[in-house]
């Protein structure tokens, strides 16, 4: 059953239209990664399918029963952000904002869901030191608990792995195979295209071409072929 649905979409900003016309479908239980060269709007897209940024035309969908406020989203930090003087505990907890709506303070299901989530990410240990203190891999494992508060269903992350060493970088790839094991459906842009076709059910190509399908035909598609002799891919 689809998810998410997006019918012939145009993304772009201050009147500038950066893809004219995009389509596709995400199913429960779907690892979409979105690839393509850097400029063709994968962050201008995970931006609209939070609600962060509206399309130039088209439509945007959810089903299965999906609300918009629903949706975890990890995107990508910036300098400022990492240097965030909040308390993990308060980091984390914020994930719930989208549940708590108007309401000023956190029930204690909200608690407990916070509390949950940083066991599940390994960062109990962590609960009253400062964000900015902890390493860049334990920063993440930090926002995807904050992600994981927001939704029980669908995830979308903006290179999650940016940054990391390599041996901190598997063990967040580890993390979200783990998570969309459990059933959680996951939206991930990323520029290892290695790393994409291991874990990912389907690819999501942006560019001068587009491209969506599973990641069986895309291995087989022109574009697939090009943009692996690119990248330098090698997957069996």
């Amino acid at each position: 059953m689809a998810l998410l649905t997006c019918e012939h979409i145009a993304l772009g900003y201050e009147g500038s239209v950066i893809v004219p016309d995009l389509s596709f479908q995400v199913s429960v239980g779907d690892y979409l990664c979105i690839v393509g060269e850097n400029g063709s709007g994968k962050t201008t897209l995970i931006k609209a399918l939070t609600g962060l940024h509206a399309p130039v035309s088209g439509k945007i969908e959810t089903g299965d029963g999906l609300m918009a406020n629903e949706i975890g989203y990890l995107p990508q930090q910036t300098a400022i952000q990492r240097d965030f003087p909040a308390s993990v505990w308060e980091v984390v907890l914020s994930g719930c904002q989208s549940r708590a709506g108007i309401r000023p303070w956190y029930t204690k299901e909200e608690k407990q869901l916070a509390r949950e989530n940083m066991e599940r990410m390994n960062i109990t240990q962590f609960e009253r030191r400062c964000y900015r203190e902890l390493s860049g891999g334990q920063q993440q494992r930090v926002l995807l608990a904050r992600a994981l508060c927001a939704t029980r269903r669908l995830l979308l992350l903006d290179e999650p792995v940016s940054g990391l060493d390599p041996k901190v970088t598997a063990e967040m790839y580890e993390l979200i195979q783990g998570l969309n094991n459990e059933g959680i459906t996951i939206i991930m842009i990323s520029h290892d295209i290695n790393a994409a076709l291991q874990y990912a059910t389907h690819i999501l190509h942006m560019g001068a071409d587009i491209y969506f399908g599973t990641r069986e035909e895309y291995l087989e598609s022109p574009i697939g072929k090009r943009f692996l002799a690119v990248e330098g891919g090698d997957v069996a």
